[in-house]
């Protein structure tokens, strides 16, 4: 049987074409799959620079290009392009093994002769270097998999923007090695996540193809190359291609999901499109893959902090997930959903009276310190009773006078403990009075139960976007499993974290030390946006949750694409008109609506934008709203977590609004919740940008936002 692989290339480019054409390229090359291909032509170029690459004709206006073997019975579908184009790109291009991986790449030898002669006549007007040999000397860079023909390339390379210049010319493999280095990544660690990644991922069986050195090339080429076993399997990969995260998994990502096991709880983290989720979602089906044919239904939990997130959790999985019986092992729904129903369970299966107006509960302790008399405010005392003794699941007078108020930059001594404790008995005494609960007291008495019992309901639990829940929650979540091997698996990037809960996993006895792998690569969005959106966190450095800062070093997207757009307006009116213009354009450039994505800080905004963009003939959702149509996506910043689109727009982003003065302390009333709320803010424009894949677009009326000065430069 001949062993058929597919590069990711060749499935976007099939993604694109129309459907007749799609069911052609099927047909053909279903005749791999099957090893009945022998009849059919594979054609030789007359002038090419790698015998072993032939084009196959899918119609009289599509091409098909494949890397034939020399010896054995392998093929690699490489491109699916129109005629011309396929034979341009089978003549100028060559597959080699990378030195270090023993993957297979690609290389654009024309390309490579033509960016040589160019870099060299650079190099006599430029004397700096990107990879000066004092630096990175051959030994190192060879250890890494540049090979010999790239060195002499890349020692004329003077920066990093002629470094992504040649993208789309060097060999996959080392211009990663080259970009991680560019982008301040050690060796060592280039070493560790890229390199041996790729040695870790490949199957056992991958040196086992005696005498056919492209199928075991293509083993080792994860992330870049799928191993397409028979037609069935063909069937399902060509009938979803956008899905391609449910095939090509970077090693870097797969060896974190398909760990055989983890002695305890492990975590992986990474910025936005670095693949948190997908790896997350691959971890729950590998756990959930080994159990034992008699473990129980739902045994796996793969939770999140809101129910919207849930749902897209639950449509991922379906996708991912196609045996009945491994799905039923696994379990989806947030986090609050579930504390409710086991304290619902627990007091006898009566509903909950549920507390989650904000406004309303700052209200109640406005009254309640009027009424004991504490000199404290309202927004202070909230803030208290929920980052320090919630918490800290502070029961008595006693232990608050004693725990530590790390974070609060507000100095208590012993009376004034006292007094903000009389208002937190006073207010929680109000509560049972009146038989109501907030969501974190519904965790808290769910973590309360559970620890109570022997028998635990779960044997893995996941978490997605672990950055936004509070302690209350990673207790209740602690206690849904036993501790030990593969018990807690998290995926989360304190740099989107936008509900300002700090938390350490070690002092809720989740220890991650030695199990955590960070994740660099976006595969969500273009270099361009990545690059400028990042720019807005300068000066940011967000805990990991586990006693360390975070940090964005190598953090970096092998996507190009356009400068992301900014765009200033006398008024509100002016803006509106403005963004229907652009989101015209986009449909009129073959963008669907439903690929176009609109954030806003505040919902009335949106429901505004929406109508005007009914008006003008463009369907319009606003997601929360209660209902789902076809349309333009619109949604606060908060709705757009978790989210993609291939375009964005993020609209008010003007002074007042963003960040929103009711979402941050004020200065006197504690200075270093403040900049904790103020990061939350500016952690949420960031997450908003980081939801477009090729195009964003950034507008305010009136005076722009403080947060965007890094771009706009900052006021006269």
């Amino acid at each position: 049987m001949a062993t058929l692989g597919m590069h990711r290339d060749f499935l976007m480019e099939f993604a694109a074409l129309e459907k007749p054409v799609q069911k052609r390229v099927f047909e053909v090359f279903e005749k791999f799959a099957t090893a009945t291909h022998a009849g059919l032509h594979l054609e030789k170029l007359t002038h090419q620079k790698d015998p072993r690459l032939r084009t196959i004709r899918i119609n009289d206006f599509w091409r098909g290009v494949v890397l034939k073997a020399e010896s054995g019975d392998s093929y690699l579908l490489l491109k699916v392009l129109p005629h011309d184009k396929a034979n341009d790109w089978a003549a100028k291009h060559r597959a080699s093994v990378n030195e270090a991986t023993q993957g297979i790449e690609m290389r654009n030898d024309v390309g490579l002769e033509r960016a040589t002669a160019g870099l060299r006549a650079r190099a006599a007007e430029e004397p700096s270097r990107l990879f000066p040999a004092s630096e990175y000397p051959d030994k190192v860079l060879r250890s890494l998999g540049v090979d010999e023909e790239i060195l002499p390339i890349i020692r004329l390379v003077p920066d990093e923007t002629h470094l992504e210049a040649l993208h789309k010319v060097l060999p996959e493999q080392q211009y990663d090695v080259l970009l991680g280095l560019a982008t301040g990544m050690e060796p060592a660690e280039i070493d560790r996540e890229i390199v041996q990644a790729y040695a870790r991922a490949a199957p056992r069986s991958a040196d086992a193809s005696e005498g056919d050195e492209l199928a075991a090339a293509m083993a080792r080429s994860r992330g870049r190359v799928a191993l397409v076993s028979g037609t069935e399997e063909l069937q399902e990969i060509l009938e979803r291609p956008f899905d391609v995260w449910r095939v090509f998994l970077h090693p870097s990502q797969y060896r974190v999901a398909y760990q055989d096991s983890y002695a305890g709880p492990a975590r992986v983290t990474g910025g936005p499109g670095t693949g948190k989720t997908v790896v997350a979602l691959h971890r729950a089906y590998h756990l959930a893959r080994r159990l034992p044919a008699d473990a129980p239904d739902g045994c796996v939990l793969l939770t999140t902090y809101t129910k919207d997130l849930a749902a897209e959790l639950e449509r991922c999985l379906a996708l991912l997930v196609t045996d009945p019986a491994v799905r039923a092992k696994i379990r989806v729904v947030n986090v609050d959903a579930l504390a409710n129903e086991t304290v619902r369970a627990e007091r006898g299966g009566a509903p909950l009276k549920l507390v989650f107006d904000q406004k309303e509960i700052t209200a109640r302790w406005a009254r309640i310190a009027r009424r004991v008399e504490a000199d404290f405010t309202d927004v202070f005392l909230d803030q208290e009773w929920r980052h320090v003794v919630l918490a800290q699941a502070l029961t008595t007078p006693e232990e608050y006078l004693k725990a530590p108020r790390t974070g609060r930059g507000s100095a208590l001594g012993p009376l004034k403990r006292l007094k903000v404790w009389r208002a937190v008995a006073a207010f929680e005494e109000q509560l049972r009075q009146a038989g109501e609960w907030t969501f974190l007291q519904v965790c808290a008495e769910a973590a309360r139960v559970m620890g109570g019992r022997e028998e635990r309901p779960f044997r893995h639990v996941v978490v997605d976007e672990a950055q936004d829940l509070h302690p209350a929650q990673w207790r209740f979540l602690r206690s849904l499993v036993s501790p030990g091997p593969d018990d807690l698996f998290l995926a989360g990037d304190t740099y989107q974290r936008i509900y300002g809960n700090r938390v350490s996993l070690r002092s809720l006895g989740i220890q991650v030390v030695g199990r955590s792998h960070r994740l660099r690569v976006n595969y969500r969005t273009t270099q361009e946006i990545l690059a400028w959106s990042a720019s807005l966190l300068t000066g940011e450095e967000p805990d990991d949750m586990d006693g360390a800062k975070e940090s964005l070093a190598g953090y970096r997207s092998t996507m190009h694409g356009e400068r992301p757009e900014t765009s200033a307006h006398a008024a509100k009116t002016e803006e509106t008109a403005a963004l229907v213009s652009r989101v015209e354009k986009w449909i009129a450039s073959e963008v669907e609506a439903e690929h176009i994505g609109i954030a806003v800080r505040f919902v009335q905004f949106g429901r505004d934008i929406a109508q005007a963009l009914e008006r003008a003939g463009i369907a319009a959702c606003v997601l929360g709203a209660g209902r789902s149509g076809p349309g333009v996506r619109i949604g606060t910043m908060h709705r757009m977590k978790g989210l993609e689109f291939r375009c964005v727009a993020v609209a008010g982003v003007n002074d007042g609004t963003v960040p929103m003065k009711a979402a941050v302390t004020p200065v006197e009333v504690d200075a270093q919740q403040h900049q904790e709320d103020l990061n939350s803010e500016l952690s949420l424009l960031f997450v908003s940008c980081t939801r477009a894949r090729e195009a964003l677009r950034v507008s305010w009326h009136g005076e722009p936002s403080p947060f965007l000065a890094p771009v706009t430069g900052p006021r006269p």
